[in-house]
């Protein structure tokens, strides 16, 4: 078997050459055939490029079928894949291509102008454009070139992709993903899933994110499955198209939304099998409003840009609420203290993995590298949590994001939870700002629930002096429309903390 990651899907897809790979909202298909037709001819543009095995090839565009193509053409001619987030603004964009150093950039049409200047300036000698409806210098002419390409031979630790950790808590760094990694991480999940060719994913999730890239697309592509490929996620488009699928691959966000519209119901659902849920804590109350509506019990699994999953909730058996499931297969979690000493079950701790294979490390960073594992190879997450007995994970918070008031640590997601059941509370964020008396001060910033009524800062604090100890309860709650969060449904505390890192000052 090829360790190239295309080859290693093809020889499950290859089975099925005439099935539908991907289907557009507007009724347009692409058949496995076509995609090995399109991404061959793909391929021969990036070689005709002057890319060669190894270089980089930036892309910052929108969810098109062809923006999947390039990504799988990247693969077959050992290009190495830089997806970038479409919401990062120029200055962002400028010390991402200085760092992945690329040999192209493919960007949106309207972004030419400072994507041109930028390149210059990094000496990239390739800006080339696909825009939403796959139109663009970078498509042009391919219909020309041969469709027949031969995949790169690569080993299983050659990089295939570069993906940027979201740098909320300091300088985004590129992990590098590896053939041997992704193809074997692809394979366990669609086995451990039950993926078969018959699936069909409805795909709402963005591609520049290893969620919707890896997660959601290799195991299709693992299976010789299909999928429904919507631009963007909206409760309308993805309640319209669920009877035609079986899989669902979403964030907490996207499930609160759907749960807020009268129209999530059995019915609705009536054709799926299997709900999925990963990149940020699903809330129990999330959890149990969706089985009781739908009848269905959503599977959260815990993961990493630099380990891809690490635990799911089993298929067969009980999906705890709360928790992140079982160490997948390759996977060993461990839980240890502040000096790296293990932690019996139970006890809360930094969470550390052992992947079989593991990534390659932080992309021209080695002292990075050196500093994310332990010497028996166990990578530091970051995230705190812990063990049962029994195997099971359960995510408490992350360690950056621990408060440290009066002396005491509070872990804000067991703030986050009592706050959450509050009648009203849509969402909630729990950080860590600077008090004249106790250091840092909890302060607790709600999300009020469209027609929820009305919330009342005395009133929540009230219940939460009822719930928790008196250290861990906010100092004050402030009442918001919206939280702040990325594309992915994640709220951005780093963006709460300098908004309010004066809101005790200003009260003292």
């Amino acid at each position: 078997m090829t360790d190239n990651l295309y080859g290693r899907f093809r020889t499950r897809f290859g089975r099925h050459l005439a099935r539908p790979f991907l289907t557009c909202e507007d009724g347009r298909c692409y058949t496995y055939a076509e995609l090995e037709e399109a991404s061959g001819r793909c391929a021969w543009r990036l070689t005709q490029l002057g890319l060669r095995p190894g270089d980089r090839l930036v892309t910052q565009i929108d969810k098109t079928p062809e923006a999947v193509v390039l990504y799988l053409a990247c693969l077959r001619a050992g290009v190495i894949y830089v997806p970038l987030n479409t919401a990062y603004q120029a200055a962002e964009v400028a010390s991402l291509l200085a760092d992945a150093d690329p040999r192209a950039v493919v960007c949106r049409p309207q972004a030419v102008p400072v994507m041109a200047e930028l390149a210059a300036r990094q000496g990239i000698p390739h800006v080339l454009t696909l825009d939403a409806a796959g139109r663009g210098s970078f498509p042009e002419g391919l219909g020309s070139l041969e469709p027949d390409y031969p995949d790169v031979p690569v080993g299983p630790h050659d990089v295939a992709a570069l993906l940027y950790t979201s740098g909320t808590t300091g300088r985004p760094k590129g992990a590098m993903l590896t053939h041997g990694q992704l193809g074997a991480k692809a394979a366990t999940l669609a086995h451990l899933w039950g993926w078969e060719s018959g699936d069909v994913l409805l795909h709402a999730m963005p591609i520049f994110h290893t969620h919707g890239l890896f997660l959601s697309l290799h195991c299709v592509l693992a299976s010789g499955a299909g999928m429904l490929f919507l631009p963007r996620f909206t409760v309308e488009a993805v309640l319209r198209h669920l009877p035609r699928c079986t899989v669902f691959t979403g964030v907490p966000t996207m499930y609160t939304r759907l749960l807020a519209s009268p129209a999530l119901d059995a019915a609705a659902c009536r054709t799926m099998r299997l709900f999925l849920a990963a990149s940020a804590p699903l809330s129990v109350e999330t959890f149990q409003a969706f089985r009781a509506r739908t009848g269905h019990a959503i599977l959260e699994c815990w993961g990493m840009t630099e380990t891809l999953t690490n635990t799911a909730n089993p298929l067969d058996g009980e999906r705890r609420p709360g928790t992140v499931g079982f160490p997948v297969p390759g996977v060993e979690v461990r839980v240890v203290d502040a000096a790296g000493r293990l932690q019996p079950p139970g006890a809360a701790g930094g969470l550390e993995v052992r992947t079989t294979p593991r990534f390659a490390g932080y992309w021209r960073k080695p002292d990075d590298t050196r500093a994310a594992f332990r010497p028996d190879g166990f990578f530091i997450t970051g995230d705190l949590g812990c063990v049962a007995a029994a195997g099971v994970v359960t995510i408490v918070g992350r360690a950056t994001d621990l408060i440290i008031s009066g002396g005491y640590n509070v872990h804000p997601k067991e703030v986050e939870i009592a706050i959450d059941r509050v009648a009203g509370v849509a969402a909630s964020a729990v950080i860590g700002v600077p008090h004249p008396d106790f250091g840092e001060g909890v302060l607790a910033v709600i999300e009020r629930q469209p027609g929820g009524g009305a919330l009342a800062e005395g009133e929540i604090l009230q219940q939460l002096r009822g719930a928790l100890a008196p250290f861990k309860v906010p100092k004050r709650v402030l009442l918001v429309d919206a939280l702040p969060r990325n594309a992915l449904g994640k709220v951005e505390k780093h963006v709460l903390r300098t908004r309010y890192q004066d809101v005790f000052r200003a009260a003292s």
